[in-house]
């Protein structure tokens, strides 16, 4: 395996697990025990872990590996949220994504539907942006704002000035975690800032999240089922259902 994708593995693991330990590690990847332990050196350079003796485990409770990491994780069930997202876009409309590797599926879910013609997509991800760039048709608004590292997304603000001032048909707003009890809400306070604001600037927001996201807590609280009236997710969600959102379930 080459180190490219032996790091990405690694913090697979590590997302799923929350700690790993260098023997685990020499025996799934048939690696030494020195390039394992220089491979976790190497991450936790990059802040993506804390080592440990003999492991590493997440850095904290605000742990959130970098979309480009998380990118290819339960890809199938993204994709159909995707779709099922962009079948609720009507031609011309405006719309808002947030940041997040769900919402960033859902942009290329619209740049390739038909039927749609122009229309505008509002968004904090610099990454989103970039993908869509290249549509003439796809007319794309960059909030301002200084850059997340680890997810792309543009927070503080100037995110919160220009969405302040414009109005959006629908949003989609990726999340860390969505329970019954606390809502949607995020890793990071910043982000849920902004994305609380983008949906709160929608005539519909949507909050979507694949099942594992489900009945978690993460640390920032973005809004409830007064913020959001729908999500759409790729499992049935009585609990939700039972607390007030209207539950999509992507097929």
């Amino acid at each position: 395996m080459k180190r490219a994708a032996r790091l990405t593995a690694i913090l697979d693991l590590l997302a799923d697990q929350g700690e790993v330990s260098v023997d685990e590690l020499v025996d799934g990847f048939d690696a030494s025990p020195a390039t394992i332990r220089r491979d976790l050196d190497s991450l936790a350079e990059q802040r993506l872990l804390t080592r440990t003796h003999g492991g590493a485990v997440a850095q904290s409770v605000a742990y959130e590996l970098p979309v480009r990491y998380k990118s290819h994780q339960r890809s199938e069930e993204k994709e159909r949220i995707a779709r099922a997202a962009s079948a609720l876009v009507s031609a011309g409309a405006v719309v808002g994504l947030s940041g997040g590797t769900t919402t960033t599926a859902i942009a290329a879910a619209l740049a390739a539907r038909d039927g749609l013609g122009e229309f505008t997509v509002v968004t904090n991800a610099v990454n989103i942006a970039a993908q869509l760039a290249t549509r003439p048709d796809i007319k794309v608004v960059v909030t301002g704002g200084v850059i997340h590292s680890r997810s792309y997304e543009l927070v503080g603000p100037f995110v919160e000035q220009l969405l302040g001032g414009i109005l959006l048909d629908i949003a989609f707003i990726g999340v860390n975690a969505l329970s019954a009890e606390d809502g949607a809400a995020t890793h990071d306070e910043r982000e849920a800032a902004v994305n609380r604001l983008m949906a709160s600037r929608a005539v519909r927001a949507v909050a979507v999240a694949d099942s594992d996201k489900i009945g978690q807590k993460a640390f920032a609280h973005v809004g409830g089922a007064e913020l959001f009236d729908t999500v759409i997710t790729d499992a049935e969600a009585p609990e939700l259902t039972a607390a007030g959102y209207t539950v999509l379930v992507a097929e």
